[in-house]
């Protein structure tokens, strides 16, 4: 019999082995205890022999902090029959089980064992010490070629990672993670309302950029929680508020999009932005404060009006005759916020370069966000002629269909086989399958393909990788066409969709969608979106059209001097707080001429000195 565990589990471990053929009798000669030396860096191996001829006996496997308490577990553990232990096992197998209910006439076999390993992955990859806790995946992409100095991998948490797990568990009828998932995001939010980009389970950053989607997604799970009466005595609303008010004080630029190495005026960020704020408003409203409800929910129609204006080029030259579609980030060069303009800066580059490109012309597809959410209808124009460039750009026949992340990536597998190390080749990624089966779906199409195309990416015991090479195979690499690179395997985010895909195909309708939100921008609510812009200092606006109402807002309580008549006459306001901790006075613009106006806040500090807004005729 031989036991084996690598170092790395081992750390500031140890372990005990211990076989018994009944209580009374443990063989001394093999208990055997060991703790990591770190000097060693092989593999630590436990051998043992018993008598099997003398009849039935038991292993028992332990681990601990301490030698004291590896050994209490392991005969904690021998105190119950084993019997009892594999009854209690199967129980708890057959308690989790129940969130298999999930059936679809579509689902053969092999789908069905997929689905129940998926939920089974997605609720082994929240940590046991720090409840609600679940990381990005238990490996490090080309993990193969990394060193002992590679501490972070994927197996940190991000909230948009956690917040897909969390959702993907409420689409199975799992309600109890993603209430730890939700509790333990409050747990774990800034001061200021946001969230580190990623950190450890015990809530220690690791990387710290900004990322406005990573603030939104936490909202939007309160609010789901929320409406399934899944909150228990918990109550998110003060999490929600900060959230809020870090987006609007940020905003509506993002330092870093959902690829994390851009920043700008990013489709998929404001498509999950507007629905956090619409579903703020409703849990506000929920609390009794309309006024801060509406306050968020005018800030979520300021975005709206501007998605495309922002994110949606015209003079685009990747396919001839469609100038007009989504690119993946307005970098909002010099504050100009024109698409057309403007050149992005591409990581995980080669040397030799290039570099930078004409924003107007790398695409991604996450503007189908847009559509997920309910912020756009999936035949709109734009919508469709954005999916022509995208088809024609990023999709590749692995041979089932599956997209890169953006043209030009250089995170993925090298043109070699070797691994990415600062630069390669951006390969396919399953998770984009899922996302466009869940727009077929909200278009009308049969979007099983895409189930089957996510159930044949999946490999070994069912897992769904990052990425797949698309190149001929080389046996040399193990790199098969059509197979996993050696990227993160699984990717907890691609099993999450792959459920909820599932899911969705069973109701007929996007699990995702947001029904308050599709109400406001594409249902009987849409005439209250009275057209609006925002003044903020990370936004200074010099211009709007006349009739259009003109907020200013400021991150603390200030007064407000403006005038319409180069300050012969002038207009001392007061501003308005609300709960977000977003402060605003409403400055009217009936007529075209010109806005000037300072701002005084109350703890002394002044802003520019003087603003000038310009009003256009309407």
């Amino acid at each position: 019999m031989a036991l084996g565990a690598t170092t790395p589990f081992l750390r500031r471990s140890c372990g005990f082995v211990a076989v018994n053929d009944g209580w009374t009798d443990v063989h001394d000669n093999l208990s055997m205890d060991w703790e990591y030396d770190a000097a060693y860096d092989g593999n630590i191996a436990l051998t043992g022999e018993v008598d099997a001829t003398s009849g039935p006996f038991t292993v028992g496997l332990a681990f601990g902090d301490t030698r004291h308490r590896a050994i209490t577990n392991l005969f904690q553990s021998f105190a119950v029959p084993f019997d009892t232990q594999v009854e209690s096992f199967r129980n708890e197998w057959s308690r989790t089980a129940k969130r298999f209910a999930l059936t679809s006439s579509f689902h053969d076999h092999a789908g069905t064992v997929l689905f129940e390993r998926s939920v089974n992955l997605l609720l082994a990859h929240e940590d046991k010490s720090y409840p609600g806790a679940t990381i990005a995946s238990m490996s490090i992409p080309w993990g193969t070629s990394k060193g002992d100095e590679e501490l972070g991998g994927y197996h940190l948490v991000w909230t948009r990672d956690l917040v897909q797990t969390a959702t993907a568990l409420l689409a199975v009828g799992d309600q109890v993670t993603p209430r730890r998932a939700l509790v333990y995001l409050a747990i774990s939010q800034r001061a200021d309302g946001g969230f580190y980009q990623n950190f450890w389970i015990d809530g220690r950053p690791y990387w710290t950029g900004v990322q406005l989607d990573e603030v939104s997604f936490p909202i939007v799970l309160a609010w789901r929680m929320h409406t399934e009466g899944a909150l228990g005595e918990f109550d998110p609303l003060e999490m929600v508020a900060a959230a809020c008010g870090f987006l609007i004080r940020e905003g509506p630029t993002t330092a870093q999009e959902r690829w994390e190495e851009n920043g700008g005026f990013s489709p998929s960020t404001l498509a999950i932005n507007i629905a956090a704020l619409i579903c703020a408003g409703e849990l506000l409203d929920a609390a009794g404060d309309t006024a801060t409800a509406e306050f968020v929910r005018q800030y979520a129609d300021f975005l709206e009006q501007h998605v495309d204006g922002w994110t949606a080029t015209t003079a685009g030259t990747l396919l001839a005759g469609v100038p007009r579609h989504y690119i993946r980030i307005n970098p909002n060069d010099g504050g100009r916020e024109d698409p057309n303009s403007g050149d992005i800066t591409l990581a995980n580059q080669p040397p030799d370069g290039p570099y930078s490109y004409p924003a107007r012309d790398i695409v991604d597809a996450g503007f189908l966000e847009l559509v997920r959410y309910g912020v756009r209808d999936p035949h709109d124009p734009l919508i469709l002629d954005s999916l022509r460039v995208v088809d024609a750009i990023l999709k590749v026949e692995t041979p089932l269909p599956c997209w890169r992340r953006y043209n030009h990536d250089g995170y993925g597998q090298r043109g070699d086989g070797t691994s990415f190390s600062g630069w390669g080749v951006g390969r396919p990624w399953p998770l984009l399958t899922g996302e466009r089966g869940h727009y077929e779906l909200a278009a009308g199409h049969d979007a099983v393909p895409y189930v089957r195309a996510l159930e044949t990416f999946a490999v070994g015991s069912g897992l769904i990788p990052e990425q797949i090479w698309d190149q001929p195979t080389l046996p040399d690499k193990l790199l098969r066409y059509g197979g996993p690179t050696d990227a993160a395997l699984p990717l907890v985010w691609a099993h999450a969709e792959y459920i909820k895909l599932v899911r969705s195909i069973a109701d007929r309708r996007v699990f995702d969608l947001v029904e308050c939100v599709r109400r406001r921008y594409l249902g009987e609510d849409r005439h209250r979106t009275a057209p609006i812009e925002m003044w903020t200092e990370k936004r200074p606006i010099t211009t709007i059209s006349a009739g259009v109402r003109l907020r200013v807002i400021g991150s603390g309580p200030f007064v407000i001097e403006w005038s319409a008549s180069e300050w012969s006459e002038r207009v001392r306001a007061e501003s308005v707080g609300t709960r977000v901790s977003v402060h605003y006075v409403d400055i009217p613009t009936d007529q075209a001429g010109r806005i000037r106006f300072r701002l005084l806040y109350r703890d002394g500090a002044q802003a520019a000195t003087e603003h000038t807004i310009e009003i256009g005729s309407r």
